[in-house]
């Protein structure tokens, strides 16, 4: 590990003392962490923990030696004992055994040091809650640590572990366990034990397997893996009821097992494997997924029982092995993304799917020799009950279908209006979903507020909007807002405050740049920005969505594109053809959004 450079200032709380001589705490920094049960030395160049720290509950404070019964502000003697020790981004070696001084410790935060060992004297900290001591240098995990029972969350990650002893499986009360980026060749039994945890992080290790016991942690719900060696994954996996999240990429997987008990599961991330196939017996246990990623294996086929997966919304099929798509897919209500590139694609133009998700959907669906889907008739009732159609002649609506789907369907009415008594049926049905495209509408009904406290899904898309009405930003509940095919240059700035906003579309507008709003919505996921006229790239913008997984920005005026959008690691579908710019080459962006990003990094200036 590299050696840090000096700081370049004396740092807050400091009195400089000679070179040779460890730096000194303020006695002011003492006594506010007296009052408070609180003590953050982070980030002041430590090469030793000051012994004050150790004695700060049993020495007698200063300000206590000049006592005066006329002067009581301070209340010195209502001390407290030190709960949070923060001692975090110093260049600390070791900790002094005199740690056990410090009983009352519920918090040691003690990451990105230089320490190699941990004092024995941690096995006394009964209260010890939360302990990081991730990114030093200890090579064995620490036996003190398997003490501290009452321990719920652990990190320690980025060390240089090379084996775990059984005694991890004592910490029954942990919640949360990071052990990513070390060198870890296995997991004990023991791990079995740990049934309260609900985040374990075992990334960037060297396991080629992993015990069954983890079928035993019935809470855990985060599970990642990723970057490891792993051949196969024990079949006890399938057993884990409560896991929503499971990361698997960059391994060395040939196939899964049948996740059978896994009715919970939302995201399953297979990306870089050595998968030849998902069978349908697989995806009959995954019905609640909604992101599956199988990209970079070399999978041929995609069942005809992927439309089990009801609620999927993002597939990545990535640089498979793929020739064509089942029919029935063009039928997923949900799917929002499909991510097709680097497939030897034979029995979908290339034109097609350059055109996005839904244009493939459409044609899936026009190959279907039935287009006639099946609908469930649960809960619908024979007659019409409070039904009749609303709404006009010609444009009308049946009630009684709106309050048992939750949705109005309203497009393609050749309308600019709607009628205040859908509004109403709508209102009482507490709706979450409107479409309202291919009409004729130049702004958002103003009858639509009555949905505020509901809405999620907003499809205005085919209309004729020049300019978005700010009220947009009162639908705080939206998780996707489509406004394709519009006359857009701009979008309001209230629209900050979808601040749930999962899916954007405004392709076929007329904006010139990206507006500024879009890098506010922090939990987007999809951003379809393709047919306009934008010039340039905010690599930065893109960089600050965390969530961001589809970026479309084809068919625009770009000329450039900023190396520093290599960085946007998050991103795993980028879409660039169709623009101005020369480079990088189509023979680099044919081969997918990883070795794009890849090669943008490599042209970085450092």
């Amino acid at each position: 590990m590299a050696s840090r450079k000096p700081a370049r200032n004396p740092k807050f709380g400091f009195q400089q003392t000679r070179d040779d001589n460890p730096k000194t705490v303020h006695p002011s920094i003492f006594k506010q962490a007296r009052k408070s049960g609180q003590l953050n030395l982070s980030g002041r160049s430590l090469t030793k923990v000051p012994d004050e720290v150790w004695r700060i509950n049993i020495d007698v404070p200063e300000e206590s030696k000049t006592v005066s019964l006329d002067n009581t502000d301070d209340r010195w003697w209502e001390q407290t004992d030190l709960t949070k020790l923060i001692l975090a981004s110093n260049w600390l070696t070791e900790l002094s055994e005199d740690i056990k001084e410090l009983s009352a410790l519920s918090v040691l935060d003690i990451h990105d040091n230089r320490l190699e060992s941990l004092p024995q004297a941690i096995r006394s900290l009964s209260n010890l809650v939360k302990l990081d001591v991730s990114r030093n240098r200890l090579k064995e995990f620490p036996s003190c640590i398997s003490r501290c029972h009452s321990l719920v969350s652990l990190h320690i990650e980025h060390n240089e572990l090379i084996h775990i002893g059984p005694e991890i499986g004592d910490l029954r009360k942990l919640e949360e366990l990071d052990i990513s980026n070390n060198q870890l060749t296995n997991l004990p039994p023991e791990i079995g034990y740990l049934t309260k945890v609900s985040r374990l992080n075992v990334s960037n290790n060297k396991f080629q397997s992993l015990p069954p016991e983890l079928g035993c942690m019935d809470g855990l719900r985060f599970f990642d893996a990723t970057h490891n060696q792993i051949s196969v994954l024990p079949s006890d996996f399938g057993n884990l009821m409560h896991l929503e999240q499971l990361y698997l990429r960059h391994n060395k997987l040939q196939y899964l097992p049948l996740l059978s008990k896994c009715q919970n599961l939302k995201e399953l991330h297979l990306g870089n494997n050595q998968l030849k196939e998902l069978t349908a017996e697989h995806l009959n246990h995954l019905e609640t997924l909604s992101v599956l990623d199988i990209r970079d294996n070399k999978v041929s086929v995609i069942p005809d029982e992927i439309v089990v997966l009801t609620g999927l919304q993002r597939l990545d099929l990535t640089n498979n092995d793929l020739t064509g798509l089942p029919y029935a897919m063009g039928t997923m209500t949900a799917l929002k993304a499909v991510v097709l590139d680097g497939n030897p694609m034979k029995s979908i133009r290339r034109d097609i799917i350059m055109r996005g998700t839904t244009e493939i959907k459409k044609y899936l669906m026009s190959r279907m020799e039935n287009t006639d889907i099946p609908v469930s008739n649960k809960g619908v009732h024979s007659g019409q009950g409070e039904s009749g159609i609303i709404g006009g002649t010609g444009q009308g609506v049946n009630a009684h279908d709106i309050c048992q789907s939750k949705a109005l369907d309203y497009s393609n009415k050749k309308t600019s209006d709607v009628s205040d008594d859908v509004w109403t049926v709508a209102q009482k049905g507490e709706i979450t979903s409107v479409n309202l495209s291919k009409n004729a509408f130049t702004d958002i009904p103003p009858g639509m507020i009555c949905l505020s406290e509901w809405l999620k899904e907003l499809n205005m898309g085919m209309n004729r909007i020049t300019v978005l009405n700010p009220d947009i930003g009162l639908y705080i509940k939206l998780t996707m807002l489509d406004l394709r095919n519009n006359q857009l240059t701009s979008l309001p700035n209230e629209m900050y405050s979808l601040f749930q906003l999962r899916e954007l579309y405004i392709s076929y507008n007329r904006f010139t740049s990206m507006p500024s709003v879009v890098y506010q919505l922090k939990k987007l996921e999809n951003l379809f920005a393709d047919t306009n006229k934008i010039t340039q790239i905010d690599a930065d913008g893109f960089k600050g969505l965390p969530m961001l997984a589809t970026l479309d920005l084809q068919n625009n005026n770009i000329d450039q594109v900023p190396p520093e959008l290599g960085n946007c690691t998050q991103i795993m579908s980028l879409q660039l053809n169709g623009n101005a710019f020369r480079n990088p080459r189509p023979a680099i962006l044919a081969k997918g959004t990883l070795a794009l990003l890849e090669y943008l990094r490599s042209r970085i200036v450092s």
